[in-house]
This record gives structure tokens, sequence and C-alpha cells, in this order.
């Protein structure tokens, strides 16, 4: 197995690795906040909401990212 190989298999763990983080803190923030998610994202179009979450989502981004390198 070559150096390219590896490093492009490296890749995708790191990045399902990163996914499975996303969608466990997704599902953690559902059951911590005190409001649907699904319901104020997609029905109420709540922006304060979404920049929460894009706030959080953003964070754990860069700590992945650190912990990777």
């Amino acid at each position: 197995m070559g150096p390219t190989l590896s490093n492009l298999l490296a890749s995708v763990a790191y990045s399902a690795i990163g996914i499975v983080i996303f969608v466990v803190a997704y599902k953690v923030m559902e059951r911590i906040l005190p409001y649907n998610l699904d319901k104020e994202l997609a029905e109420d179009h709540n922006t304060a909401v979404g920049l929460v979450i894009g706030s959080i989502m953003l964070g754990l981004a860069i700590i992945i990212a650190a912990a990777i390198h």
C-alpha cells in the first residue's frame, strides 16, 4: 500500500469519525435544549437557533481538526 492510498484511507477514516461526532453532538443538543430543534429550524425558521447550532458545530470542527493534526 503506497503513501497516497494510506493518506486517502486516513482521510476517509477521520472524516467518518468527524461525521459521527457531529451526529452525536446534534442528538445531545436535541436532548439538552428545552425546545425541539427540528421544529424551530424547519417550521419556525428561527435564525437564532440556527446560529447557536452553527456555532457549536464550528467549535466542534475546530476541536476535531486540532485533534487530528
